[in-house]
């Protein structure tokens, strides 16, 4: 990782911009798609405290392992648990023992953490073409950036507020773009009463241990899976994000630290955390700060809002997700427009591998599932495959030996 010491000390002038990236990818990750946890935990039969104990134990993990990563390398490793993971749990858990869902948890972080430790990941990480790397992220975000304008058609008052704002902001005062339509979405919404605080209550949540069982079912039918989805669903998109903004923090030591990270919440509910890739990208690009080097604040940020969700359990994510939808998807796809942008920009840059990167991103933004894996995978199958056929050692001797006859 990359020295501490080498860095610029940090300015009060320099917080606001990356503070409010990480807090809009808290309530974006809490707002779209912590939903899935409640719904698996409800499969799974948890009682409220032990739903709280999950909440508590992914975001307490995710806080400190953020944190710790971003502080260290000075870079903004944005960590989260696994959504699509999260997403298999609803299924998986309906015919697994909680106890051996635990112990199938803990297997799956010792697999990353051996993955880490032993520099597989970041050699495959180094194989990927830059312009396909472009390219898949730029498919992966896609949705995003349609979600946020498809809002007018559901809820077009608020869904065109946040999008004029957020163009006439860019216009006068780029970088308070994404800032000011906070801001005005959030006054937007309670000034119609539409986010309902007065049930709120905060409550401190407990940690609840749970002694893991493990069973060669719940090996083959979660851990494995569970292994598999974080790290092409999750891991591979996660650090190609940092790589398209400029970062060069080394793959090993995230992968070790979330792994481990990971084992040691598993018995108190958390299924994985890992590094993060959609809400990554909030805090990754020129949104969050003009200059690079003080972009890592985000990822401290995104970490203390983390914990002090986890601290009072189930309460504030409730909150976050009592936000409209509309809102979170159009503030998520208004602040990824930037990335979205140099990432397709990126993908074609290159002349020679401009197909291969298209390719790469019409497939990733298809969204394939093929065997329970969700499209960011096979965008980049197909992504490395056509760059294989068509920039590989054959078509290179083809193109020479058509030099060589003119």
């Amino acid at each position: 990782m990359s020295s501490v010491s080498s860095f610029p000390s940090v300015r009060w002038r320099d917080l606001a911009h990356p503070v409010v990236a990480g807090l809009v990818s808290v309530i974006v990750n809490y707002g779209g798609t912590f939903i899935l946890v409640f719904q698996a935990a409800k499969v799974a039969g948890l009682s409220p405290e032990m739903t709280a104990s999950w909440v508590w134990s992914i975001s307490i993990g995710v806080g400190v392992t953020g944190i710790v990563l971003s502080w260290i390398s000075r870079e903004p490793i944005i960590t989260a648990w696994s959504t699509p993971a999260a997403a298999f749990l609803v299924t998986a858990l309906a015919n697994t023992p909680y106890a051996e869902a635990i112990g199938a948890y803990m297997i799956s972080a010792v697999a990353f953490v051996m993955l880490g430790l032993s520099g597989w990941f970041e050699r495959v990480i180094r194989l990927i073409p830059p312009g396909v790397a472009a390219g898949l992220l730029a498919g992966i975000l896609l949705q995003f950036g349609i979600k946020a304008f498809g809002g007018m058609s559901i809820d077009p008052w608020l869904a065109g507020m946040l999008i004029m704002s957020y163009v006439v902001l860019k216009r006068f005062s780029a970088r308070y773009a994404v800032v000011g339509i906070l801001v005005l979405g959030l006054a937007f919404l309670l000034a119609q009463n539409r986010v309902d605080l007065s049930g709120m209550r905060l409550a401190l949540a407990a940690p609840i241990f749970t002694l893991p069982a493990f069973s060669l079912n719940a090996l083959l039918s979660v851990a494995l899976p569970l292994f598999l989805i974080t790290l092409t669903g999750q891991y591979m998109p996660g650090m190609l994000v940092l790589r398209n903004d400029g970062f060069r923090t080394r793959a090993d030591p995230i992968v070790s630290l979330t792994g481990f990270g990971s084992l040691l919440m598993a018995p108190f509910g958390s299924h994985a955390f890992n590094i993060a890739a959609i809400t990554a990208a909030i805090c990754t690009g020129r949104e969050a700060h003009e200059d690079p080097s003080k972009r890592w604040i985000a990822g401290i940020a995104a970490g203390l809002f983390y914990i002090f969700v986890g601290i009072f359990g189930v309460t504030l994510a409730a909150i976050f997700m009592a936000f409209p939808a509309t809102f979170i998807t159009t503030l998520a796809g208004l602040a990824l427009l930037g990335t979205i942008g140099g990432s397709l920009a990126s993908a074609m840059a290159d002349a020679r591998t401009r197909e291969a990167a298209l390719i790469t991103f019409l497939a990733a933004a298809a969204n394939i599932t093929l065997l329970g894996i969700g499209g960011a995978f096979w965008g980049l199958v197909i992504g490395l495959l056509a760059y294989a056929v068509l920039n590989g050692q054959w078509a290179y001797r083809k193109s020479t030996a058509q030099v060589s006859k003119v």
